[in-house]
């Protein structure tokens, strides 16, 4: 298990560019641009939403991932979280390898729970642009995310746009998380702390 600590920020449309300049300015780095597709799973009743978790997998360059979250703490922006993420062998969740892996009782129970009745509900497609950040001895992993949120309710397809940058703590103390914050704040305007996970939005789309 790992403990996921990261500052979520809601970027401006209109200010991705100056943000995207500014990381390029205090790294030296053009920025690695990743094209990530995810799927969302959860019961028809909605088990795993009621336990405060959620079930992914990731499509990336380099294959298949699945991926169970806590949703943790939220507050100003920094988001504190139990993770649990591993390899899988294509686009299909393994879901034994999880319970194996994960050592909360209360969130294994809820997906053990889940598991018989797993659907699809969602699913995000955004491009992200990476940068690592040096920071007062720390190591952040910086993240620039554009795409968009879909859910297929019924016959209707609906569609919420994403459009944030996240910074995530590698090593070192989670002040750095915001001293960066802080630091970009002042270049970037109307940056704004963003408490709300992309499977949050995901299930507040397929109840809207």
């Amino acid at each position: 298990m790992g403990m996921e600590r990261e500052i979520k920020l809601a970027l401006p449309a209109s200010q991705v560019k100056a943000a995207t300049q500014w990381f390029v300015e205090r790294t030296g780095e053009a920025g690695r641009a990743v094209k990530l597709s995810n799927i969302y799973f959860d019961t028809p009743r909605l088990t795993l939403a009621s336990s405060k978790s959620a079930l992914r997998l990731r499509h990336t360059p380099d294959g298949w991932l699945q991926t169970f979250k806590t949703v943790g703490l939220a507050k100003g922006g920094l988001h504190s979280r139990h993770e649990w993420e591993m390899p899988v062998a294509g686009e299909k969740l393994e879901i034994d390898a999880l319970l194996h892996e994960c050592d909360e009782p209360a969130a294994g129970q809820a997906l053990r729970q889940a598991a018989p009745e797993l659907i699809e509900l969602f699913r995000t497609n955004f491009t992200r642009t990476l940068w690592h950040v040096a920071i007062d001895g720390s190591k952040v992993e910086a993240a620039i995310d554009q795409g968009d949120v879909l859910a297929q309710v019924n016959s209707e397809l609906r569609r919420a746009p994403i459009s944030e940058i996240e910074l995530e703590l590698k090593s070192g103390d989670e002040a750095a998380l915001h001293a960066l914050a802080a630091e970009l704040g002042k270049q970037v305007a109307g940056l704004a702390p963003d408490d709300i996970s992309k499977a949050q939005r995901g299930y507040q789309l397929r109840a809207s």
